[in-house]
């Protein structure tokens, strides 16, 4: 008989998906969903948490029409506490945070596995656009880049242990989405056109000084915008109105675009300078796990991603006594973010990631 599979499922295509894979696979599957905080909230903030009502009850549907035990699982303190506390504290340190990586790590990879072998599962399954790679004796597990290069998601698993991908299974890692909705619409699953999300779950239309000023009473905090050379080129509401990389917004009339290169949340201090000072190829990272052994300590090279949209560039990371990495891109990389993560890859293989933290030149 095979294996006990719990399915995280969020009332979305491909996680209704997976478990539909997975049974015609022959797994005795089982489905739950995550009660989060964004599910009690998304009402009152204007955003559609996959873990919504609305998503428990299409998650509900769908394990009925597969005819597999349901659950739902209240993590909702939990989430509070590892992932809106860390991305309110991010912002205010003038970072911008990746909340659906600390996630995974913290709610989807941890809690929801926990639960899981609870109830006797001997795996759990996601419906992530990803890869997991078993290699050599003893095994090693790595994440892998999913077949569709317009959906992978292997950038925001780089966190995950090797305990943790041992007990993962990932159906949707070979397939295109396209695909995955004529599967299941042959299937019958009443998901089969639902709209995907495109925002983070507790951030309506993307607008986090919005949420910081309605979740922590965050006021506008005037400051100043400035050159690198210290020059004051006009006012901001606060520091935290803004992330690198960013153009718009800045209110200032100059003969050529500026952007964000720095932010300062000590001296709540915002620097814009002209495209070319958004550019960088040098970056320290902490935080990091290693799918890979973390034997060879002389510079190795990758191709490395600072997040998720950004295409993979070459790079050579130097690994320094500190426990942290030095990355030093081939060519100049735009907005390298603070609060971001950093994922190393060798080829469609994920080896290796962490947050950058400093960026440097």
């Amino acid at each position: 008989m095979k294996e006990k599979v719990l399915v995280a499922m969020s009332g979305g295509v491909d996680s209704s998906v997976a478990a539909y894979l997975l049974k015609q696979q022959g797994y005795r599957v089982m489905g739950a969903t995550m009660k989060t905080w964004a599910s009690e909230h998304c009402d009152r903030l204007g955003t559609r948490a996959c873990c919504s009502r609305e998503g428990v009850r299409d998650a509900r549907d769908v394990a009925a029409k597969l005819s597999i035990p349901y659950a739902v699982f209240d993590f909702e303190r939990e989430f509070k506490k590892a992932v809106i506390d860390y991305f309110n504290a991010e912002y205010l340190r003038g970072r911008t945070p990746n909340p659906c990586i600390v996630c995974n790590q913290e709610i989807k990879f941890k809690l929801f596995r926990e639960r899981a072998r609870a109830l006797g599962a001997d795996r759990i399954a996601t419906g992530h656009y990803a890869k997991v790679l078993k290699e050599g004796e003893p095994s090693r597990y790595y994440v892998q880049e999913g077949s569709d290069g317009t959906k992978d998601q292997s950038y925001v698993l780089f966190s995950l242990s090797q305990k943790e991908l041992s007990h993962l299974l990932l159906p949707l890692g070979d397939l295109k989405k396209q695909r995955v909705r004529e599967i299941a619409k042959e299937a019958g699953l009443p998901v089969s056109g639902k709209a995907d999300s495109q925002e983070i779950c507790f951030i309506p239309s993307n607008d986090y000084a919005g949420f910081l000023k309605k979740e922590i009473g965050l006021a506008d905090r005037p400051g100043l915008i400035k050159n690198r050379e210290g020059k004051i080129l006009g006012e901001h509401k606060g520091f935290f109105h803004f992330t690198v990389g960013q153009r718009k917004g800045l209110g200032i009339a100059h003969r050529h675009p500026l952007f964000v290169t720095r932010i300062d949340a000590e001296k709540n201090e915002v620097i814009a300078g002209p495209k070319a000072e958004v550019l960088a190829r040098t970056f320290i990272a902490d935080g990091l796990n290693w799918m890979m052994p973390e034997t060879d300590k002389a510079a190795r090279k990758f191709q490395v991603k600072i997040r998720s949209a950004h295409k993979k560039s070459d790079a050579t990371v130097h690994l320094e006594k500190n426990g942290t990495v030095r990355v030093v891109f081939d060519k100049p990389q735009e907005a390298i973010t603070p609060g971001q993560a950093a994922v190393f890859y060798d080829g469609p293989t994920v080896m290796g990631g962490g947050w950058i933290r400093l960026v440097l030149d």
